[in-house]
């Protein structure tokens, strides 16, 4: 397979079947690290969506982007999907670099996490049809000097967080809130240990813009190696032969029933609560 031509069809592979839990802890971890941007993290806090309905908007989040690799761009569900994800993004006063920063950061984290916890790294193949396939999803929503390679989206990544990563209290909230979240899946008696080996697994920017404490170093060693440890027993599973996508996900709560896409997300109105600003001269397009 070509990893131009072919990059979607890579990506959906990789994703759905090769690395399903992977791709939906780095896809968490992804969205997670952009909350130390202060000009996002601030943005989420007042319109609440993270601290009031964390669960909600993990889900349509999840549901939204996994519905273009499912369905493809081209598709009936990829083209509602990428209309509701216009639709929300429009309502805010968002700049460019910051939309630019959050897709690197779709690109990039999978590529790193897999490459240390996965049960085996990516291939090239793998990692330019995902900056191509993410490239595709920046055009389709208006998003300008999108980085041309794998290499060049690490790069803007990189300088993006070096420049940016800083402490701001509705960073802060939202981070706690998606802590408390990710706890929140397990029994409640797990709450302090999930905290601590999700604060593990972060990095030392991270931890610092978040304003956390460093875990200990034998707490962040033993975290990671069972992470690596689970990645080494995954290789030694047959082959999945049946793709896996994120509305399969244990973690996706809040649609028992069912859900439609076109439904999905937030309807903000300007100078209501949850639309604190509307976006002027919008650079996404629908």
């Amino acid at each position: 397979m070509d990893p131009y031509a072919d990059a979607s069809e890579i990506y959906r592979l990789s994703s759905a079947y090769e690395f399903p839990w992977d791709f939906a802890r780095a896809l968490e971890l992804a969205l997670y690290r952009t909350y130390a941007v202060p000009s996002i993290g601030r943005l989420l806090a007042e319109t609440a969506e993270f601290t009031d309905r964390p669960q909600k908007r993990y889900d349509d989040t999840a549901l939204l982007l996994d519905a273009v690799v499912e369905h493809g761009f081209d598709s009936e569900q990829g083209r509602t999907a990428i209309r509701r994800i216009n639709r929300m993004h429009r309502s805010y006063d968002i700049t460019n670099d910051d939309m630019r920063y959050v897709l690197c950061t779709f690109v990039v984290i999978p590529a790193r996490w897999i490459d240390t916890y996965g049960w085996r790294r990516m291939s090239r193949h793998e990692k330019v049809a995902s900056a191509v396939h993410y490239r595709t999803l920046g055009r389709h929503m208006g998003i300008k000097d999108i980085p041309g390679s794998f290499e060049e989206f690490e790069a803007c990544l990189d300088a993006y967080e070096e420049a940016h990563f800083a402490w701001d209290e509705g960073g802060r909230r939202v981070s706690d809130a998606t802590l408390d979240l990710m706890a929140s899946w397990y029994p409640r008696p797990l709450a302090p240990l999930l905290r601590a080996g999700t604060l593990a697994l972060l990095d030392d920017p991270l931890l610092r813009a978040f304003g956390y404490a460093p875990p200990g170093s034998a707490t962040r060693a033993a975290v990671r190696r069972a992470v690596r440890l689970r990645g080494r027993v995954v290789r030694l599973l047959p082959p999945r032969r049946a793709p896996h996508h994120a509305r399969q996900n244990r973690e996706i709560k809040g649609y028992p029933n069912g859900y439609r896409l076109a439904a999905l997300g937030t309807r903000p109105v300007p100078g209501v609560r949850g639309c604190p600003v509307r976006h002027i001269g919008s650079s996404a397009a629908e």
